[in-house]
C-alpha cells in the first residue's frame, strides 16, 4: 500500500501542475504544435516510455480498489511512450484531435490529479 501511495502522490501532484499550465499557460497549445517535429515526440516518448516502466514494475497492482487506477496509468503510459517512439506522426494526428477540446483535458487532468492527492494524503 506504500507504493500506491507513493505513486497517488506522484501522479496526482504531476496532473495538477501539468493541468494547470495547459490553463494557466496554455502550454497544452504549444505543445500541440510542437508534435510537429518528430524528434520532440521521440525525445518525450523516451521520458514517457520509463515514468510508465517505472509505474508497471513497482506497481502492477489489479485489484478493484483505487489502486487500480494507477496500474491503468501506468500501463497506458508505458504503451504510450512505445508509440512515440515507434509511431511519431500517429502522435502528431492524435494531438491535433485535442486542439479543440483543450479546456476539457485540462479540467480533467486536474481533477484526476486532485482525486489522487486526495486519495494519497
Amino acid at each position: 500500500m506504500e507504493m500506491s501511495i507513493f505513486f497517488a502522490k506522484l501522479w496526482g501532484s504531476f496532473f495538477v501542475i501539468f493541468g494547470s499550465l495547459f490553463i494557466i499557460a496554455r502550454q497544452l497549445g504549444r505543445t500541440i504544435e510542437m508534435t510537429e517535429d518528430q524528434a520532440f515526440v521521440i525525445s518525450t516518448g523516451y521520458i514517457t516510455l520509463l515514468m510508465g516502466l517505472v509505474t508497471v514494475i513497482l506497481h502492477n497492482v489489479w485489484v478493484w480498489d483505487w489502486p487500480l487506477v494507477i496500474t491503468i496509468l501506468g500501463w497506458s503510459t508505458l504503451i504510450k511512450g512505445i508509440g512515440k517512439i515507434g509511431f511519431p506522426n500517429l502522435i502528431h494526428q492524435q494531438a491535433q484531435r485535442f486542439k479543440n477540446r483543450q479546456w476539457l483535458s485540462a479540467f480533467l487532468l486536474i481533477f484526476l490529479g486532485a482525486w489522487l492527492l486526495w486519495v494519497g494524503f
